[in-house]
C-alpha cells in the first residue's frame, strides 16, 4: 500500500496557485468554485465555446461536469478538452447523469473515451461507464 502526504500536496497545490477552468453546472458552480478557492486553487467559470478553447490552454487544470449542460457547455467542453489534449493539460471528467438519457449518455462517452486524467462520478455513474448496466 502506497501512503501519500496529502498535506505536502496540499501545500505544494497552494504554492502554485493552479489556474482551473470549470465548465460545470450551475447548482455546483459557486460550491466548486468555493472549494476551489479553499484547496489554494484559482477557479475560472469559463464555459462558454467561443472561448473554451483558447483558455483551456492557458489553465493548468480543467473541471467538466455535466450536471445542468446547456449546448453551449456541451460545444465549451468538447473545445476545451480537445485543447488539454493538444497542450497536455490535465482534465476532470464528472459523468452526471451518465447512462439516463441517449444524447447525454452518447456526449459523456465520447468524451470518457477521449482521455480524461480522471472520472469524478457517484456509483451508479462508475458503474454505467464501465458497462455494468444504468
Amino acid at each position: 500500500m502506497t501512503t501519500v502526504d496529502v498535506a505536502a500536496h496540499l501545500r505544494t497545490m497552494r504554492a502554485q496557485v493552479p489556474l482551473v477552468q470549470c465548465i460545470t453546472n450551475t447548482v455546483v458552480q459557486q460550491f466548486s468554485a468555493n472549494v476551489l478557492l479553499a484547496a489554494g486553487a484559482s477557479p475560472a467559470m469559463l464555459d462558454h465555446e467561443a472561448d473554451a478553447a483558447q483558455f483551456a490552454r492557458i489553465a493548468d487544470g480543467i473541471l467538466v461536469n455535466f450536471g445542468t449542460a446547456t449546448s453551449h457547455q456541451l460545444l465549451a467542453a468538447d473545445a476545451a478538452t480537445a485543447a488539454a489534449a493538444e497542450s497536455g493539460t490535465p482534465w476532470v471528467l464528472d459523468p452526471v447523469s451518465y447512462g439516463g438519457v441517449a444524447h447525454r449518455t452518447v456526449h459523456i462517452r465520447r468524451l470518457a473515451d477521449s482521455g480524461p486524467t480522471c472520472i469524478r462520478g457517484n456509483a451508479s455513474e462508475i458503474a454505467a461507464l464501465a458497462g455494468a448496466g444504468a
